[in-house]
């Protein structure tokens, strides 16, 4: 997890932003801004076809980048992928998108950076470590630590399946108690695995390591998702 996590105010057009000082420290779930429709190529709103004139302006998203009247382009919404420090003008169809990135960023991302321990095995091991395992805070890292320390790149990891009990034939409810993480070592084509597993003496945890088993189901998938755009 070297390279630190300073990070700068910069101002671009958008507005400001808090981003990382070094881009190879920039989180996997980062967005870089979209060059906006130039104003030139834009007489009309490029949602309703409203002509721009002295009375009604043009206001670009700062998601997409397009060209837009007030009217279509009038919501305000946190963009944390873009690292913004404030909420900034987006159209209607980009909002809805960044407001689920948003409840993302303030529930998974949250709930894995705070933490949860597990017994965790290595590879086909018989002994398992007592480890804390959290999110870094630059979200690049999935940071295990015991006696021994271990540092994921999310990027890497390629499958997470999560383990559950309580399943019955005809149905009722599940509970997380566990995961299988298989991740590839950076530099080669070596795939390893790790298995944890929720302690039975941590009753009063059992709730918060469902959730951070969850929300690490989750931020995999996203990771994966995103990555590719």
């Amino acid at each position: 997890m070297s390279g630190g996590d300073a990070k700068k105010l910069v101002r671009s057009p958008s507005g400001l932003r808090m981003v990382p000082e070094h881009r190879a420290a920039r989180s996997p779930f980062g967005l870089d801004e979209p060059p906006w429709v130039p104003d030139k190529e834009c007489p009309r709103c490029m949602q309703c076809d409203t002509k721009f004139d002295f009375i009604t302006r043009k206001h670009h998203c700062r998601r997409c980048g397009k060209c837009f009247c007030d009217k279509c382009c009038s919501k305000k919404v946190p963009l944390p992928r873009m690292c913004f420090v404030d909420p900034v003008r987006q159209c209607a169809e980009c909002a809805l998108v960044s407001q689920k990135e948003a409840e993302f960023y303030d529930k998974q991302l949250k709930v894995l950076m705070n933490g949860a321990t597990f017994f965790v095995t290595l590879g086909t091991s018989d002994k398992s470590e007592l480890m804390v395992c959290r999110l870094s805070n630059n979200q690049r890292y999935l940071v295990l630590d015991g006696d021994s320390h271990y540092e994921i790149e999310i990027i890497q990891i390629s499958t997470v399946q999560i383990l559950t009990e309580g399943f019955t034939p005809g149905g009722g409810n599940t509970r997380a108690i566990g995961m299988i993480l298989q991740y590839k070592v950076p530099g080669s084509e070596e795939v390893m695995q790790m298995k944890f597993t929720a302690g039975e003496d941590f009753s009063c945890n059992k709730k918060l390591s469902a959730s951070w088993l969850a929300a690490m189901h989750k931020v995999s998938k996203a990771a994966k998702a995103w990555t590719r755009l």
